[in-house]
Formats: C-alpha cells, sequence, structure tokens
C-alpha cells in the first residue's frame, strides 16, 4: 500500500486489535509454519490462523489470505509473515502479519471502506470502532464471577 500520513495510525490500531491473535500464533513453532509455507499447505495454515482468531474475534473477521513468506538464515531467529485478511463490518483489510521470536508486526497493505467517508479521520475512527465491535468482549457478569 502506498503509504499516507493516516498508514502508520491504522497500522496500530490493526496491531493493537490483533495482537493477541498474533500471540497465540507465535506459540506455534516457527519450523511448522515454515514446512507449512514451503509445501503450500495453505488449508491447514487457514485452519490455525482461524483457530487462533475464533477465541477473540467474531467468526470470519480475521482470515489467512493468499499466501506467505519465511526467512531463515543460519545463526538466525527465523521469521514468517502471512498474509491476513480482515473483515469488520463493512471494511475489509488486506494485511500482513510478521512473527519473529520475539514480536510480531503488521504491514497492511491495501484497506477496503464500503461507504467511505471523504474525511480520513472518519474512516480511520470506523477502522477502529469496527474492530473493537468484532471482538469478543467479556460482559460484566463474566468478569465478576
Amino acid at each position: 500500500m502506498k503509504k499516507c500520513q493516516y498508514t502508520d495510525q491504522r497500522e496500530r490500531i490493526v496491531a493493537q486489535a490483533i495482537s493477541p491473535v498474533a500471540t497465540e500464533l507465535r506459540l506455534l513453532d516457527a519450523a511448522d509454519l515454515i514446512a507449512l509455507l514451503r509445501f503450500e499447505f495453505y488449508g491447514s495454515i487457514a485452519d490455525l490462523v482461524s483457530s487462533a482468531a475464533e477465541l477473540y474475534f467474531h467468526p470470519g473477521t480475521i482470515n489467512f489470505g493468499a499466501g506467505g513468506n519465511y526467512r531463515l538464515e543460519w545463526g538466525e531467529a527465523p521469521e514468517v509473515t502471512l498474509d491476513l485478511e480482515l473483515k469488520p463490518k463493512d471494511i475489509t483489510i488486506y494485511a500482513q502479519l510478521t512473527l519473529s521470536k520475539d514480536v510480531a508486526g503488521i504491514e497492511i497493505n491495501h484497506i477496503a471502506f464500503a461507504n467511505p467517508s471523504s474525511d480520513p479521520n472518519e474512516n480511520t475512527a470506523l477502522l477502529e470502532r469496527n474492530l473493537q465491535e468484532a471482538r469478543f468482549l467479556p460482559s460484566s457478569r463474566e468478569m465478576s464471577c
């Protein structure tokens, strides 16, 4: 995606929203993810992403995209990049999630708003609000138990 003045803010919003999913995916063995990517077992990766996402988001909100990549060098920690599609209400986000030894990062390639506003700040607020609404949040009743 061509970077604009709103890209960094939107990437922070998406990163914060999907951080629990990234944490779940980082629990997987990097060698397993690399093998799945190398042998193009994309259905298996899609299942893993869906399993991680279903703990935090409504079904269909976070999906494995078209592929991924990995970096595996002698003497260095592996790094795995997965293409993701995030689909909160009225928005589609195409992004790449990079998982490494200690951190994860997100890079947005494209955001499509179903009904974009002419004001980019409104679009950014809509992104944040719709990602929040797509999450499973414990109710106050569950928290008091």
